[in-house]
């Protein structure tokens, strides 16, 4: 009795240690992406009541494939987000969320979350991330059901299901939830018909649905996907054979994306500056919006593979809890053509104090800001068949001024690149490179963020037709805030 008694101890205590080993597991930068459709992103027979969903109508691969080939391009972890529509809740509730559970079995390096492309009322597509857990499908299904705005199939449509009434009622409901999930808009600008001409998604619908969710609705895509869009079937990409589309489908001429970056993040004291301008917590993504690969010529394919392209960066430990509070919280930066897979920002003190991306360092007014700026640039071959160099470093600093009255400003015109640092200023050799250059004390509140490129561009051009996407890469971290005490 007391042996086994000896043995169940040190079993006891073997499995306390490995517990406290994965809890202070260093985080790393784990690659993903946010923004996937499976099969179970249906077409629909109109003629029913209710409409009769058809799989692989609008995407065309299986949870499992798609997580294949994230594993393939180096993704830690990634989203489901198949569209809703027409009864579309019990498809992910009975189809789509066996076969993630199938693929979680399949692909176990792969951290797989499960959410969808939610039809926000009143705006465009909006990524929704459920948060893993037992409970998971059904939340998920009480969130498309009541307030998806597709979900409906009455006709003529119930005007409320596209109202901005249910969409502060599906934020309100969200907040009530035991464990938060998280919005980030997607391709906000893919219905401007200009820079500042906003369509879908306009500046006052963002505010105040930060303003009502803040801890869920917590950001956009800075770069979206179908970036692929202006490339020939089966890799040829020569100007004459491309077909004139653009990156992201942004086709309204005067809106298009910017360095493959949507223009509320790539303009320079844009949307975005002007919402970190006002303190707010609001971080940018990268996807793939993955639904045909561009080499599928029969269904006109515009999309990379999950991870081909664009990848999100989080800093975390490899758990799905961990990915999440780092998508919450900031510990991201995007990159475009895998011009970078690496990318530390510190901001400290003369005390002492330092921060990373998506903290908040608290200085005195007198008080100089050191930032010290380091990233690896592989030396390998990207998917385009190239080895990309980062060119230029960007460092950008706004004024931090609290809340505006207008909520359809734009513009943060304290906003601008303080510093740019060609390769010669780089220090390091090989892959790693680092940076650090200091901010005068000032007595104003202040977020900066960096940005570097592969192109001699001081700024993102907007991007032209048939441009090959792997010769314009860019990357762009989250900020870091630093508040002035009184």
């Amino acid at each position: 009795m007391r042996s086994s008694r000896l043995v169940w101890l040190c079993l006891l205590c073997a499995a306390s240690g490995l517990a406290f080993a994965t809890s202070i597991q260093p985080r790393e930068w784990l690659a993903g992406d946010s923004h996937i459709h499976s099969h179970w992103s249906s077409g629909y027979d109109r003629r029913r009541i209710p409409p009769v969903p058809i799989k692989g109508r609008a995407a065309l691969y299986s949870t499992p494939r798609n997580a294949s080939m994230a594993r393939m391009f180096g993704l830690r972890w990634m989203v489901t987000t198949d569209h809703g529509g027409p009864n579309h809740s019990k498809v992910n509730l009975v189809e789509a969320y066996r076969e993630l559970i199938l693929s979680r079995t399949l692909v176990t390096e792969v951290l797989q979350f499960y959410g969808m492309e939610l039809n926000l009322p009143g705006m465009d597509h909006h990524t929704l991330i459920i948060p893993r857990a037992e409970d998971e499908a059904s939340v998920l299904y009480e969130i498309e059901r009541q307030f998806d705005a597709n979900e409906d199939w009455a006709r003529p449509p119930d005007p409320r299901r596209r109202s901005e009434a249910l969409r502060h009622e599906a934020l309100e409901y969200m907040k009530s939830l035991e464990r938060l999930p998280i919005l980030f808009a997607n391709h906000p600008s893919r219905s401007a018909r200009a820079l500042g001409k906003y369509g879908l998604d306009q500046p006052r619908e963002i505010r105040g649905n930060n303003d009502l969710a803040p801890e869920i609705y917590r950001g956009m895509e800075g770069a979206p996907g179908h970036q692929a869009a202006t490339l020939s079937p089966f890799g040829v990409r020569s100007p004459e054979e491309r077909p004139r589309r653009f990156r992201g489908n942004y086709n309204n001429v005067g809106a298009r994306t910017l360095g493959g970056f949507d223009q509320m993040t790539a303009l320079v004291g844009g949307l975005w500056d002007t919402l970190l301008g006002e303190g707010r917590r609001f971080w940018i993504v990268a996807s793939s919006d993955s639904h045909f690969h561009y080499t599928d010529v029969a269904r006109q394919g515009q999309d990379f593979w999950p991870g081909e392209f664009h990848k999100t960066y989080v800093k975390a430990r490899a758990t799905h809890e961990d990915v999440l509070d780092g998508l919450r919280m900031g510990r991201v930066f995007t990159v475009s053509g895998d011009l970078i897979d690496e990318l530390d920002v510190d901001a400290r003190g003369n005390r002492g104090s330092r921060v990373s991306l998506g903290e908040t360092l608290t200085v005195s007014s007198d008080t100089e800001v050191t930032v010290s700026i380091g990233f690896r640039d592989p030396e390998a071959l990207n998917e385009g068949g190239g080895n990309p160099t980062v060119t230029r470093v960007d460092l950008i600093v706004g004024e931090v001024q609290g809340p505006i009255s207008d909520p359809q400003v734009d513009r943060n015109p304290t906003t601008r690149v303080v510093a740019r640092f060609p390769r010669t200023r780089f220090a390091g050799a090989g892959e790693y490179f680092s940076l650090e250059t200091t901010l005068p004390a000032s007595a104003r509140s202040r977020y900066l963020r960096v940005r570097g490129t592969s192109t001699s561009h001081r700024e993102p051009p907007m991007d032209e037709p048939g441009e090959n996407p792997w010769d314009d890469l860019w990357f762009y971290s989250n900020p870091i805030f630093i508040t002035v005490a009184p």
